[in-house]
């Protein structure tokens, strides 16, 4: 089988405030034509600097090759290739889908126009074409609505929505190698199938390669021909999916095999209500040919439901369904029709005190975190707003916190930018933590997230909930988690609760139909 990526002895130093910081150790790996390799990996380990090496996307001078690495493609030298060169390679015969669309949209753009701006510049086709071309990428991406959706712009979309988006603009001119950087992580679990299934098919028709980077086991073993498992910028394991996962031979491999949620066994049962929620609405304004007349979308309709106590509420349901709408509305971001109380208290002439009880950590860490701050200060920042504290006891508390989400106190100084998708989730995390509210609003909180860290912040959600008396609303796409987390379930479509249950009853006696094929296609990908 022909060899399209031949990775020989790829080593990459990042220049670093200490000096160099080895991100990738000395390893090499094969992308076969017409094959799909994974590489697999918690947070951290250098699958994403591995991806943009091969595209040559990595910052100069800041990250540096040593003399003995090589990339090939198609038996052409990458490492050293010039502009020209390379202007040819991007984007024509390599593409690539990064994993936080938010930072690769632009903002002030309709997302239709982006994808026609990107056929126009690797094709010859007209205006009118590339216009077509661009409406059947999106409903090729299973994009709802694409009449209205050419028009939006990235904010208006759901995270799953951009991500398809960025798919669609990737397989515009048809690539010989699509590099997939978690390109399902923002997805539920119906899209996600039809995502992958989708991305099967192109490599089958085009005799497309695949370089898929993701953190979720199951869909490794579905959908990848070869393995490659990463462990701090080194391969520890690599060869064929099945022998991988039969028969693995490293025991990190075995660890990351091993981590799964487990359903959660004692249901909180606690009947005051935190949280109630009356006959509630939310209308996003619509751009309108007729400006005489305002078009509005009902994003929210008529929900009435309590969260009680010391219970987590999941919240599930596909992309544009609702879900991040309704925890915006919980936590007073958004204007919204009807009645939401906080213990008793009406949210709509929330105080000070309200909001400090109410935290929301969002599912984009890229676009909630501030670039210009340090970790230390992000994490920090509220506490000068609704606590008198020393400096010194500031620090404790910061200190804290950023070590129960697993960031090493030493990153306390570093920006953003600096860490990876799955370390800025647990930022945001922390920082939300360490006001100690009441009530929790985690939307996405594990997306970003390997299984292996999923595991321990699940952990430290209910450890910390159980020690505080914590409520939360658990929003996310992924149901083993859900079911990990949850006391009981809300599953939301097109804007209304059509389900609702104790999480167990809900997973094993599911009622509805839409609950069946969320469940159905959860199933599908399970690692075990």
């Amino acid at each position: 089988m022909k060899n399209i990526v031949e990775v020989r002895n790829l080593s990459i130093d990042f220049k670093v405030r200490d000096g160099l910081f080895c991100a990738v150790n000395d390893i090499s790996f094969d992308i076969q034509k017409n094959k799909t390799l994974a590489l697999v990996g918690e947070s951290g380990s250098g699958k994403s600097v591995t991806a943009m090496s091969i595209m040559q996307l990595l910052p100069v001078p800041q990250a540096t090759y040593k003399k003995e690495s090589s990339i090939t493609f198609n038996d052409n030298q990458i490492i050293g290739a010039s502009k020209k060169d390379l202007l040819a390679i991007r984007g024509n015969i390599i593409s690539m889908v990064f994993q936080e669309p938010m930072t690769s949209l632009n903002p002030y753009h309709r997302v239709g126009d982006q994808i026609t701006e990107s056929v126009l510049l690797h094709t010859n086709k007209s205006k009118k074409d590339a216009y077509d071309e661009a409406v059947q990428l999106m409903r090729l991406v299973e994009i709802d609505d694409v009449e209205r959706r050419f028009k939006s712009y990235p904010h208006e979309l759901s995270g799953g929505q951009r991500q398809r988006i960025m798919i669609a603009m990737a397989l515009v001119n048809k690539p010989e190698l699509l590099i997939a950087d978690e390109p399902t992580t923002a997805l539920d679990v119906t899209i996600q199938a039809q995502i992958l299934d989708l991305m099967s098919k192109l490599k089958k028709e085009l005799g497309m390669s695949i370089l898929f980077i993701t953190h979720d086991l199951g869909l490794v073993k579905q959908f990848s021909d070869q393995v490659c498992v990463m462990q701090n910028g080194k391969i520890v394991e690599k060869g064929d999916t099945d022998v991988v996962f039969e028969n693995p031979s490293h025991s990190y491999t075995k660890k990351l095999l091993n981590a799964e949620p487990q359903p959660k066994e004692n249901i909180n049962n606690v009947e005051k209500p935190l949280i109630e929620i009356k006959s509630l609405d939310v209308f996003y304004d619509m751009p309108s040919i007729n400006f005489l007349k305002k078009n509005k979308f009902h994003a929210v309709k008529d929900i009435s439901l309590n969260i009680n106590k010391n219970t987590t509420i999941g919240l599930v349901g596909e992309s544009g369904s609702g879900k991040s709408t309704l925890g915006k509305a919980i936590a007073n971001l958004i204007n919204f029709e009807g009645n939401i109380s906080f213990d008793g208290k009406d949210i709509s002439k929330s105080s000070k005190e309200i909001k400090k009880h109410i935290q929301i950590v969002f599912q984009d860490p890229y676009g909630s975190l501030s670039p210009r701050m340090t970790v230390g200060e992000i994490v920090g920042e509220g506490l000068g707003v609704h606590f008198k504290l020393s400096k010194k006891e500031s620090e404790t508390r910061i200190d804290k916190v950023l070590s129960d989400v697993g960031i090493e106190l030493a990153a306390k100084n570093k920006y953003p930018h600096e860490f990876s998708g799955g370390q800025r989730q647990r930022i945001a995390i922390a920082r939300s933590l360490i006001m100690n509210p009441a009530f929790m609003i985690l939307d996405e909180p594990t997306s970003a997230l390997d299984r292996s860290i999923q595991i321990q912040v699940i952990n430290l959600l209910k450890d910390i909930q159980n020690e505080y008396e914590l409520t939360y609303l658990f929003i996310s796409h992924d149901l083993k988690v859900i079911r990990s987390m949850s006391d009981y379930i809300f599953v939301m479509k097109d804007g209304k609760i059509v389900e609702s249950g104790i999480s167990s009853d809900v997973f094993e006696y599911p009622k509805e139909k839409y609950t069946k094929k969320l469940l159905a296609a959860a199933l599908r990908y399970a690692s075990n």
